[in-house]
């Protein structure tokens, strides 16, 4: 954990003129209060134990102020009228041994801020925000995974626009020598820290994490006082008043979300067909695509709807009327799937298989080679009744064998366990927003093989509301929802996706799998039971046995108080309940739910 943060105060502020003649600019007062007070209380708050300032215009000032907390320690710069703010950090090179937090000191910006940066798993991390207005942004230039190109206050000088700098960033030390190493190459004692993150990201590459509707505000000049007093405060402090219970939910969804995704859901109201939120519409999509398929070869269609309206939509729309779809149910999803069918008379043969142990795949391809009207295989990736994850690989080979179309339901395992549609050979999967890709609820979505889409205009619609291929033409046109979206829903389904992407999968499946690990190693000592085999489990929801005496409601309604939510069993055959371990979560969560778990079995 970062204990350690630089504050960067040796500038002149001449744009503020008069206010700045007497006084650095990190003392402007807002309702009685510097800006470096506020930024230093945030900074301790949050966890910080060792401040430094570097200091150099008028540093009597904050040598002062340094007087009053022991935890704060000035180093100034003898340079600061012909440097700029590379030299001021590069100053302080004997003080800094420790990775650091790197702040600008006429900064105004909400606490939340910090908490983002210093939670995040990532060792050298720029924040940005979206477009701010401010009329004197540095704007920010990233690669497809987030990793930072280039920086200008020049728009025209860059080829996109993907965030605006907030001037608070973490630096690990190693990053921190190359940046001195690059600066001392460059012999240029006015360059900017900016542009030395930009040289030092060319060696090895700088995360940008781009948090949407951030609430912060840097004060160069009266217009951006005149902002941060009558704008920025007021939200700050409503925010900071919005104190936010994390409970960890613990059953198969909606699971526990970021505090940034709850919050990128405050957004001034706007009408969805504007182009702006076509925009945003365009950039989820996209998103969401690009986790389990190319773009140009596949889409996200977007619905207003749980997980179950998506996957109507989905097999509703592209089975043919004269022909079948084989369903394999082994759980109560597969049995949804096949009531979906039955509702809309759509031909189809149900598999059953064991909800515990893999599929046959001999005896379901001998219903294949017997049944030549079936043109589309369908089945649960994850089967979230118990947590059994079935086979894509060996399941997408035998619809290529047979030249059939695969639907693929990865409801509880897209955004976790990796997915390639193509090498799978999956032309339709469904997935939602309240899962693993971590946002809110109320956005369902299919993801589809482009090629496989235009074959459906030619199937009479079976939905209205649910119509795959109209909600995708419509899309295509103006980038929207033919009917009224989830506004709030989707602003905080782009933050999902930003954060799936700076996560990784991989890395995300990697967290949940250590949070599965830690509950099966202590279930096994608590000699408690689970429904599915270590080899055959998804690692993401475990059913577990209720041990003779413990009543199901008694034990959830126990947890509940204590900030966690668990779900009962859903296999009629096994008494057991649900553990997920899913969402913003980690394997310290899942240690305190164990702790809970032991002493209630104990009592």
């Amino acid at each position: 954990m970062v204990k350690t943060a630089v504050i960067l105060a040796a500038g002149l502020g001449t744009r503020l003129k008069d206010r700045t003649k007497s006084k650095p600019k990190g003392f402007l007062e807002l309702e009685g209060i510097s800006l470096i007070q506020r930024s230093v209380e945030n900074l301790l708050a949050a966890g910080i134990e060792k401040i430094y300032i570097g200091t150099g215009y008028l540093s009597e000032f904050y040598d002062q102020f340094a007087g009053n907390y022991s935890q704060i320690e000035t180093i100034k710069s003898d340079h600061f009228k012909t440097t700029s703010s590379m030299y001021t950090l590069y100053n302080m090179r004997e003080k800094i041994l420790d990775d650091f937090l790197l702040l600008e000191s006429d900064l105004l910006y909400e606490k939340n801020a910090l908490s983002i940066l210093l939670n995040d798993s990532e060792n050298d991390i720029i924040l940005g925000s979206g477009k701010t207005g401010s009329n004197d942004e540095v704007f920010i230039q990233t690669d497809s995974h987030s990793n930072l190109l280039n920086m200008s206050k020049i728009p025209k000088d860059l080829d996109s626009l993907d965030a605006e700098l907030v001037g608070i960033s973490k630096v690990s030390k190693e990053r921190y020598l190359s940046m001195n190493k690059h600066y001392e190459s460059l012999q240029n004692p006015k360059i900017d820290y900016e542009y030395v993150f930009v040289q030092s990201a060319m060696e090895k590459p700088l995360r940008v994490k781009k948090i949407e509707n951030l609430v912060w505000c840097e004060i160069d000049d009266d217009s951006h006082l005149d902002r941060a007093v009558t704008k920025i405060l007021p939200k700050i402090k409503e925010r900071e008043m919005q104190k936010i219970k994390r409970n960890i939910l613990l059953n198969p969804g909606p699971a526990t979300t970021t505090d940034s995704v709850k919050m990128a859901q405050i957004v001034p109201d706007i009408c969805p067909r504007e182009q702006e939120f076509g925009d945003l519409m365009e950039f989820v999509s996209h998103g969401l695509t690009k986790i389990v398929g190319d773009p140009k070869e596949y889409t996200s269609i977007l619905f207003g709807g749980s997980g179950t309206a998506v996957v109507e939509a989905m097999l509703s729309s592209v089975v043919p009327q004269d022909k079948t779809v084989l369903i394999v149910n082994n759980g109560a999803y597969g049995k949804r799937m096949c009531q979906i069918v039955s509702t809309y008379d759509i031909k189809y043969i149900e598999f059953k298989s064991s909800p515990i142990e893999p599929i046959d795949l001999t005896a379901l391809e001998d219903v294949i080679s017997k049944n030549r009207n079936i043109s589309h295989l369908a089945v649960i990736h994850h089967e979230t009744t118990t947590g059994l994850l079935n086979n894509l690989s060996d399941l997408g080979a035998l619809a290529g064998k047979y030249k059939i179309e695969f639907l693929v339901d990865a409801m509880s395992s897209y955004a976790a366990v990796p997915i390639d549609m193509k090498k799978l050979n999956i032309q339709y999967l469904t997935a939602s927003s309240n899962k693993n890709i971590q946002g809110m609820a109320g956005v369902g979505f299919v993801i589809a093989n482009r090629n496989s889409l235009e074959k459906l205009k030619d199937i009479k619609p079976r939905s209205f509301y649910l119509n795959l291929y109209a909600q995708y033409e419509n899309f295509i046109k103006a980038h929207q929802m033919r009917f009224t979206p989830p506004v709030q829903t989707l602003y905080a389904l782009k933050q999902a996706v930003i954060e799936a992407e700076e996560e990784g999968i991989d890395k995300r499946y990697q967290r949940y799998s250590k949070c599965w690990e830690v509950l099966i190693q202590e279930l096994k000592k608590m000699n408690l039971k689970y429904l599915i085999d270590d080899q055959y489990h998804s690692k993401l929801i475990t059913s577990i046995f209720i041990p003779p005496g413990v009543n199901f409601n008694d034990l959830h309604d126990f947890m509940y108080e204590k900030g966690f939510t668990i779900y009962p069993g859903k296999v009629n055959d096994y008494d057991t309940f649900r553990v997920a371990n899913i969402g913003a979560i980690d394997y310290k969560d899942m240690e305190a739910f164990l702790v809970l778990l032991k002493g209630y079995l104990n009592k």
